[in-house]
């Protein structure tokens, strides 16, 4: 995937993406992030802040590292991704289902919480994402989406900027899938600004939009509350 595609040939490529790296998609991450993608789930997980118990459905669930992490943090996790290749190298032994995002099969306030890792970049229509989370997330509930970002500090951006465009391309390439892991660092461009993600998050029915960057700017993480 040498080009940023949109709309339904975004989705498609997307899925077949996802479905050819999935049996070494775990290797790969715990490689080329020095296992601190452990610590961005743990700490996101954390960010929901529900009681022991709560449902919590997690989006783009990938090989099911997020739902592993709620059920440590005593939460009830419900595997959903698009790519059959990644649920089916989830060994969470969460419920899974396969679904687009952007039309969840569950009901209105059904959910306590939403988990959702590395996959904002990736929807089609972000506007029709955060509507669903609305829909689906009862009153009081709380989301926490976690992603890549773009480091405000100039050093830190350079390094990852070198690290995150060249060096990756190529462990990925070595373990796993090159043309996937070309278009992983590119797909940043996908992301607004955080303040336009806020402003996204609150104008579809959320409250307390938070923000902020982990380890240095690495990652983002985004936070609020259902109406």
């Amino acid at each position: 995937m040498d080009s940023l595609p949109s709309g339904e040939a975004k989705a498609r490529a997307v899925r077949e993406m996802f479905d050819a790296i999935a049996p070494r998609y775990d290797v790969v991450n715990r490689i080329m992030t020095f296992r601190l993608d452990v610590r961005w789930r743990r700490t996101t997980v954390r960010a929901l802040a529900l009681p022991p118990g709560s449902t919590v459905l997690d989006i783009a669930s990938g090989t099911g590292d997020f739902c592993r992490e709620l059920e440590k943090q005593n939460l009830i996790p419900l595997s959903f991704d698009f790519s059959f290749g990644m649920l089916a190298a989830d060994t969470s032994g969460a419920p899974r289902t396969q679904a687009d995002a952007l039309s969840l099969p569950i009901h209105d306030g059904s959910v306590d919480g939403v988990s959702c890792g590395f996959a904002l970049r990736n929807f089609v229509n972000l506007a029709s994402f955060f509507g669903e989370l609305a829909r689906v997330t009862r009153a009081g509930g709380r989301v926490a989406l976690l992603d890549v970002s773009v480091p405000t500090n100039p050093l830190i951006r350079l390094g990852n900027s070198v690290y995150f465009g060249r060096v990756v391309p190529r462990i990925g390439a070595l373990l796993s899938d090159g043309p996937a892991y070309r278009y992983l660092p590119r797909s940043v461009a996908y992301l607004p600004e955080p303040s336009r993600l806020c402003q996204m998050i609150s104008d579809s029915g959320f409250v307390d939009v938070e923000h902020r960057q982990l380890s240095g700017g690495l990652t983002q993480l985004l936070t609020a509350t259902r109406a």
